[in-house]
């Protein structure tokens, strides 16, 4: 176990986080630098989907013909579900003080969690794609500036925020919600009072079931993929947090900001017939009162910036995992910085190479991580609260060789299974010019139920997997687990 504890242990040069750097990544967080406050949370993700990405969302059910009240009735459901998701994620953070990543290792063992870790990768990048090309097109067509540029600016401060790291995101999310808030109060004030524009709908609209379940998966897969990432911003909270304060807060802020941008990006659609939402946002408020539109504009855009930091700073923890599954890594200062410089010029090169309108790079870019990470959701929601009941011998999730393994059948078959059920429902979006509408769909009229799918089967088979868990053994793991922390502990106190 001494690869273990050198991990778990580590003594950073500054204890926790400071004005500069934060100085953990990976490691274990222990008591002594816990801190935080719940209520913060509402704030960072409220925040988090106060920007134009969920404006965006909104054009998804009018993009295929769904009136207004429907399109919002649509979003509603699907981020109070996706939501649900994402806040129980959350409790884990401070039960474990982990990255969620590296948690995971109890389900899928500590290399077989590399599965898992590639569809979060290409969460955090299609994440961050998505947001370049979205912010390119949006103030290139509001103020006229070069696209290019744009995505170069954006990722520079993504990168900054990322690298400064956890406290800092805290800090710029609740800065920009103060900012921003009120800009975007008075929009929808000039919306209700009926001073923001508008007329009525020039496009044909009715109800169908594909219109309605493709915003509704949409705007549920929008709060499902924050929950790969979600309690590495709650791992800090001291471990007596409620579970029940933790949830209730990140449940309501994130569903707040994300139903009301839905619906005000499906209003800018339907009665402005804005193609692009930032545009839409900038003719409303200036319609309302002068120069009002395009300052949300601007706070919407750097507020979607704060998001693609967030993105960087997940994609590091989730790359840093995966080579350390193979290949003990010391969670320095560089390691983040290079890893998130690797990943910047990654998403930037793809983004540039992308021609299609911000809409279907959205759906399509949600689409794909709603597939890729349900089952490992089913898997892990199962095992926290169902199976383990938050109880891991914390220690052997840094060692191959402990109580959890290198490989974990139980849960690398729950993913197989899960995801395998869902491809003949899946509905795929235009992927250079290919589509796939599975035997499933067709029967239900092309209607996408494939996330629904792999999240029952994909619980349904852990669970029974899990049936043959050996928790003696386990038990005696988390008794030299809490040793060996109380021992590191003391360890970085004399160390300070």
């Amino acid at each position: 176990m001494a690869e273990a504890t050198s991990i778990v242990t580590h003594a950073p040069d500054r204890p926790g986080i400071t004005l500069g750097v934060e100085t953990r990544s990976i490691d274990w967080v222990p008591d002594a630098e816990r801190h935080g406050k719940v209520w913060h949370q509402g704030p960072l993700w409220f925040l988090g989907n106060l920007q134009y990405f969920t404006i965006a969302l909104g054009f998804v059910g009018p993009s295929l013909g769904l009136p207004l009240g429907q399109t919002v009735l649509a979003g509603v459901l699907g981020i109070a579900v996706g939501t649900l998701f994402m806040a129980f994620h959350a409790s884990q953070g401070p039960v474990l003080g982990l990255p969620q990543m590296i948690q995971s290792r109890a389900q899928f063992g500590y290399r077989g969690v590399v599965l898992v870790l590639i569809g979060t990768l290409f969460t955090y990048l299609g994440f961050n794609v998505a947001d370049q090309v979205l912010l390119s097109q949006g103030l290139s067509g509001v103020f006229g500036w070069s696209p290019g540029w744009v995505a170069g600016g954006t990722a520079v401060l993504a990168i900054l925020l990322a690298v400064y790291g956890h406290d800092w995101v805290h800090r710029a999310f609740r800065w920009l919600l103060y900012l921003s808030l009120p800009l975007m109060l008075l929009v929808t004030a000039g919306v209700l009072s009926g001073h923001a524009g508008g007329h009525p709908p020039s496009q044909h609209l009715a109800f169908t079931w594909t219109a309605f379940f493709a915003q509704f998966s949409a705007a549920a897969a929008y709060n499902i993929t924050y929950a790969p990432y979600v309690s590495d911003y709650s791992r800090y909270l001291p471990r007596t947090t409620s579970a029940r304060s933790l949830i209730a807060s990140v449940f309501f802020g994130a569903s707040g900001s994300a139903v009301w941008l839905i619906a005000l990006g499906a209003w800018l659609a339907i009665r402005l017939g804005a193609s692009d939402g930032l545009v839409g946002l900038r003719d409303a408020g200036d319609h309302f009162i002068p120069g009002l539109g395009a300052a949300a504009a601007v706070l919407s855009a750097l507020s979607l910036i704060a998001t693609m930091g967030m993105n960087a700073y997940g994609g590091m923890l989730t790359v840093l995992t995966g080579i350390d599954s193979f290949r003990s890594v010391k969670p320095t200062r560089a390691a983040r910085i290079v890893t998130i410089l690797g990943l910047a010029g990654l998403w930037f090169t793809i983004a540039s190479l992308i021609s299609a309108n911000a809409v279907s790079t959205v759906f399509t870019a949600l689409t794909l991580m709603l597939y890729l990470l349900v089952p490992w959701t089913a898997t892990n929601l199962v095992d926290f609260f169902w199976v383990r009941r938050g109880h891991y011998a914390i220690a052997d999730l840094f060692t191959p060789a402990g109580v959890y393994g290198a490989w974990s059948r139980r849960g690398l078959s729950a993913y197989v299974i899960g995801f395998a059920a869902e491809i003949p429902f899946m509905v795929l979006p235009d992927l250079g010019g290919w589509t796939y509408t599975g035997p499933g769909a067709q029967q239900l009229g092309g209607t996408d139920i494939a996330w629904v799918v792999g999240l029952v089967v994909a619980a349904l088979a852990y669970l029974v997997a899990s049936r043959t868990l050996d928790r003696s053994a386990e038990s005696r793991a988390m008794t030299l687990s809490e040793q060996q922390l109380g021992a590191g502990q003391t360890r970085s106190r004399r160390a300070r």
